[in-house]
């Protein structure tokens, strides 16, 4: 085979492969640790452990309402990771701004920033969309000897999160709360 029908060979996989490649970098978080987070976590030990698809369709019978039943069925995959501290530890804000930073250079959407006692601990909460659906979802709880990041993929209408609440540990929203958009 003569070398431009070989460049011709290779040249759709080689284009399919680099549109592949500049998609991946658009959206570099989803299911993954972002650097930050380990970085905090690399002086602690860590445990992890995963929820797939088939695991969580199997404790889908544990759910008495068909509408959060419905909610449930729309994720994915749930992995929790663990680090504990043999001391207590403080947490470098350059790092939580990194760990800001990697989110929003990815196009995720930082909705909660819940700090508690401690400036350095507190929980923050980023989501990515896809269109008006959220299709993924991470949670950083720092406390001073562990911190935890959730990371959930999914495919949930806003609307779902409400169904949900009550349910795996979610806080129970107040059916009397008003929502106000944001400005």
């Amino acid at each position: 085979m003569k070398m431009r029908s070989w460049l011709r060979f290779l040249a759709l996989p080689l284009l399919a492969l680099s549109f592949s490649a500049g998609s991946g970098a658009q959206q570099p978080l989803m299911n993954r640790i972002p650097e930050g987070v380990e970085m905090m976590g690399s002086a602690g030990s860590r445990s992890s452990f995963s929820f797939d698809k088939a695991m969580l369709d199997s404790a889908d019978s544990l759910i008495a309402d068909e509408d959060a039943r419905r909610a449930a069925a729309a994720i994915h995959g749930i992995t929790v990771t663990n680090y504990h501290f043999r001391d207590e530890i403080g947490y470098d804000p350059q790092q939580m701004a990194s760990v800001a930073a990697e989110y929003k250079a990815a196009g995720w959407k930082h909705l909660v920033n819940a700090n508690q006692r401690d400036p350095g601990t507190g929980t923050d909460l980023w989501m990515h969309f896809s269109g008006a659906q959220i299709d993924d979802v991470s949670v950083l709880i720092r406390q001073s000897r562990q911190m935890s990041f959730i990371s959930i993929s999914c495919q949930l209408r806003p609307l779902d999160l409400l169904h949900l609440s009550g349910h795996f540990g979610i806080p129970k929203v107040d059916p009397n709360a008003v929502m106000v958009p944001a400005p």
